[in-house]
């Protein structure tokens, strides 16, 4: 019967259905470079594939994927046969022709890595045998004549050159990346933070933030939380890594400095610590950063100096293998703290390679913080880390090359998750 007034009642409300009330067939957590080239892999592979990638932040790309300084890397600082070396050669190859087949801008200034003292020579040797055996397409050792010709305002005794490496908007490929999911009929869920991981019989609940859902298998790819979700689907022993967040601050050449670096200039990196030192770095818009240097982050998304987690700080500093890092190299950790809040310092460093570099051309920022893992031993893990169990897969240490490894690492988990999960 009609309401008072003879008017109508209005229609009732179409409720859409919630895509994620029936079981996925993979939920892929992290929408970082990895997580959405290992999902795009695996629509690839398996069209029709009900998955879901869950991101914590609101954002993809949010922590090291749109934080780094979008260098393309040709594989020259790696082990010979470790997963480093394999997955960035095979990952520059396919990522250059991704970035041409989707008109994303990239260039190839280059890269020199600089060997300043006598001393530095024999490691300059020890990686130029590296590279080789890496197989660097077009690497040169080159003397002073040679450096002034490549980068005319740098100094130095020898260095590597590398013709091929290359810069990106790494930001823009993740995007892309993202882009190719959803065309593929995936579904990416930002703001939904994974907070548990209950593993049945036949399939996988996992606790977020927006409320539970279900799915049949899972690929973690946190990043900065990868050992917390490891430690979520029961992955807790003695050997399990931890991830120790360091954070590395850039400054930026201001316009009128900018022509003082042609390219990628490094130095020779100490072969201790899987970081590369401070560098320069000519960007994709013709910006200059300088840096990153390498200090404990005192929260895992601690991008600036004074941001603090409690939680974060004293799960790292209780952590034994932390106690173990930072009393073999606690000299290291002070110079590197001191350089990151004296000015001045850091621009000691920079210009002992660019050396008419002046104070007033430096501006403070950006930064970003790398998901380091580290063993109870107090040993930094060099390589990529990937393992789990049967139905969850876990990348627990991808650093820098992941992001020129992504679509590697991305087919590599991808096969193994067919191999493995039962996905038809």
């Amino acid at each position: 019967m009609p309401p008072p007034g003879g008017a109508s009642a209005p229609p009732p409300e179409r409720v859409a259905a919630d895509p994620l009330s029936a079981p996925v067939d993979v939920a892929v957590i992290g929408a970082g470079l990895v997580g959405l080239a290992t999902a795009r892999a695996l629509l690839e592979r398996r069209p029709g594939l009900r998955l879901v990638v869950l991101e914590r932040e609101d954002a993809i790309a949010a922590h090291q994927s749109g934080h780094n300084s979008g260098v393309i890397h040709t594989g020259i600082y790696y082990a010979p046969g470790s997963l480093k070396a394999r997955l960035c050669r095979e990952g520059r190859v396919l990522l250059e022709a991704y970035l041409e087949e989707k008109g994303i801008p990239f260039a190839r200034p280059g890269k020199l890595i600089v060997a300043l003292t006598e001393d530095e020579l024999p490691r300059l040797a020890t990686l130029e045998e590296r590279a080789r055996a890496n197989g660097v397409e077009g690497l040169e050792s080159v003397g002073p004549e040679r450096i002034r010709e490549l980068e005319p305002y740098a100094s130095g005794l020898r260095a590597l050159w590398s013709p091929r490496a290359g810069i990106v908007d790494f930001r823009q490929v993740a995007h892309a990346y993202a882009d190719d999911v959803r065309m593929s009929g995936g579904l990416i869920e930002t703001g939904r933070e994974v907070t548990g991981i209950e593993q049945r019989a036949r399939e996988i609940v996992l606790a977020t933030s927006r409320g539970a859902l279900v799915a049949r298998n899972a690929i973690a790819c946190g990043g900065l939380w990868a050992d917390r979700l490891a430690a979520l689907s029961g992955e807790t022993g003695p050997t399990a890594p931890r991830i120790v967040p360091f954070r590395g601050d850039y400054y930026t050449l201001t316009p009128d400095a900018r022509h003082l670096v042609r390219g990628l200039i490094y130095p020779v990196p100490d072969p201790r610590f899987p970081f590369l030192g401070v560098h320069l770095t000519k960007r994709i818009d013709g910006a200059v950063w300088a840096g990153p240097n390498a200090v404990l982050a005192f929260a895992r998304d601690g991008y600036r100096r004074l941001d603090v987690r409690l939680t974060d700080l004293a799960a790292t500093v209780s952590y034994p293998g932390f106690l173990r890092l930072a009393a073999r190299y606690w000299r290291t950790g002070l110079a590197e703290l001191w350089r990151d809040w004296s000015a001045a310092a850091f621009l000691r460093e920079i210009r002992r390679y660019v050396p008419e570099l002046r104070a007033d051309q430096l501006v403070f920022g950006p930064s970003g913080v790398r998901a380091q893992a580290l063993g109870r031993d107090g040993r930094l893990l060099d390589d990529f880390d990937l393992g789990g169990s049967e139905r969850v897969l876990h990348v627990r240490n991808a650093p820098s090359p992941a992001a020129t490894s992504s679509l590697a690492i991305g087919a590599l988990l991808a096969e193994t998750a067919l191999g493995r999960f039962a996905l038809g």
